[in-house]
C-alpha cells in the first residue's frame, strides 16, 4: 500500500486515533505514506444567509489547524480540506491521488443508516480501491 487516505472527522470526539493507528499499521507494512482528509459538509443556503460573514471561512481554517495537528502527531505526509458530500468527496479524493486504500471508521448502524447509507457504506460500495473500516468502542459518539 504505497499511498493510504485516512477519511478524518475532526468533529467526532472518538475513533480519529485509532483509525490513523490502523492505517499506519498497514501503511508500515509497505513502506507507504498516509494523506488525512477531513470534509466539510456544506450548510444548506437556507441556513446560509443566517450565518455572519467570516464564519464558515473560521471554520474551514479551524479544521485545516485541527488537521495539521493529526498530521504532526502522526507524522503523517499530507493534510487536505474538501468541502462537499462526505462520501463523494473521499471517493473523488482517492481517485485523485490514486490511493491504494481508504481507511475512514464508521458507528454502528442505526435504521436510517440501513434506509439511507451511511458514508462508510457508500464508500465501500463504490470506492476503486480497497476500503478498511475501522471500528472503535464508542463509535456512537
Amino acid at each position: 500500500m504505497k499511498k493510504v487516505l485516512v477519511a478524518i472527522d475532526i468533529a467526532r470526539s472518538g475513533g480519529n486515533d485509532t483509525c490513523i493507528k490502523a492505517a499506519q499499521d498497514i501503511a508500515g507494512t509497505m513502506d507507504g505514506a498516509l494523506v488525512l482528509l477531513h470534509v466539510i459538509e456544506p450548510i444548506p443556503r437556507y441556513i446560509a444567509f443566517d450565518i455572519p460573514d467570516g464564519v464558515l471561512g473560521k471554520r474551514k481554517s479551524e479544521a485545516q489547524e485541527e488537521l495539521r495537528k493529526l498530521a504532526v502527531q502522526y507524522s503523517c505526509s499530507d493534510v487536505v480540506i474538501r468541502e462537499g458530500a462526505p462520501a463523494t468527496e473521499i471517493l473523488e479524493h482517492a481517485l485523485e491521488i490514486k490511493a491504494d486504500l481508504i481507511v475512514l471508521h464508521s458507528h454502528d448502524p442505526k435504521l436510517s443508516n440501513y434506509l439511507l447509507g451511511s458514508v462508510a457504506s457508500r464508500v465501500v460500495r463504490h470506492a476503486h480501491c480497497s476500503v478498511h473500516i475501522v471500528r472503535h468502542p464508542d463509535a456512537s459518539i
